[in-house]
């Protein structure tokens, strides 16, 4: 069981180096100064309520959840129990996380002024000029299409196109369908 545990604990060290290296490239790609300038006219003021929270810790939050597709409460955990994604936002403390609706108010306020695209374009711009291009996966679906796998029929046989697999525990007979999404530009060199 020792074994077990430290292999797992050894994993996830690694994951966490794998993750600070890509973290502290996107932080001397990003011109942080300049993506506050686009945003701070639109940001909240803190003229009545609560003290915003700093700027630039709210788009390091923002990168966070948008290069890992997370959602807002589970971003929040995320910056609070991942030691590379707190470095990243240059967090001490769990008080200096934002919750999840702090982080979604925050998302919207970019998404209604439109302020996403102009500063994910200037990241775009910055990673070519580096001869560095971003690329999305595909996301990949299969589903069963159960087949009768009774052999009481015409032909005496099951569907030779046909297939048993185990899916969980439970296993089935049947069709393998398998979808690919893939949405990219393609850029010529």
């Amino acid at each position: 069981m020792n074994k077990q545990i430290s292999l797992s604990a050894l994993s996830d060290e690694f994951a966490q180096v794998k993750t600070k290296k890509f973290l502290d490239q996107i932080d001397r790609i990003v011109s942080w100064d300049e993506w506050a300038a686009i945003i701070k006219p639109h940001y909240y003021k803190g003229e009545c309520g609560n003290k915003p929270y700093d700027l630039e810790l709210m788009l390091r939050i923002h990168i966070l959840q948008n290069l890992y597709n997370l959602a807002d409460k589970a971003t929040a955990c995320e910056v609070i129990d991942s030691r590379a994604f707190s470095d990243f936002c240059g967090i001490e403390s769990s008080n200096q996380v934002p919750d999840g609706d702090t982080i979604g108010r925050f998302r919207n306020i970019l998404a209604h002024n439109g302020l996403e695209q102009k500063i994910f374009a200037q990241v775009v711009t910055a990673l070519q000029k580096k001869g560095l291009f971003l690329k999305k996966g595909t996301i990949m679906d299969s589903t069963f299409i159960e087949a009768p796998s009774s052999t009481k029929n015409k032909e005496k046989r099951r569907d030779p196109d046909a297939h048993q697999a185990k899916k969980g525990n439970n296993w089935h007979f049947g069709y393998k369908a398998h979808i690919g999404v893939c949405r990219y530009t393609q850029q010529k060199r």
